[in-house]
């Protein structure tokens, strides 16, 4: 584990130790949680431009000449 300081407006640390507190968890666990969460969807994000990078429309095209067509089960029917 490394250390890192940040300055917050005193209203989001209140917040922040709220929120920690009535998860159960630190301050510090929350923090790197929140961390966490935002490089995920950032990474998330940027894995789905690079993959969309490569699509095609032909290649889509081909896949959903592969699906059946025939009426839903009950069960699947919105």
């Amino acid at each position: 584990m490394s250390a890192i300081s940040v300055q917050l407006p005193h209203s989001l640390r209140t917040k922040i130790t709220e929120v920690a507190r009535q998860d159960g968890i630190s301050v510090d666990q929350f923090i790197a949680s929140a961390v966490a969460e935002k490089l995920s969807a950032l990474m998330t994000a940027d894995y789905l431009q690079k993959r969309a990078a490569r699509s095609s429309q032909d290649a889509f095209e081909q896949a959903l000449a592969k699906i059946p067509d025939v009426e839903p089960e009950d069960y699947d029917r919105l």
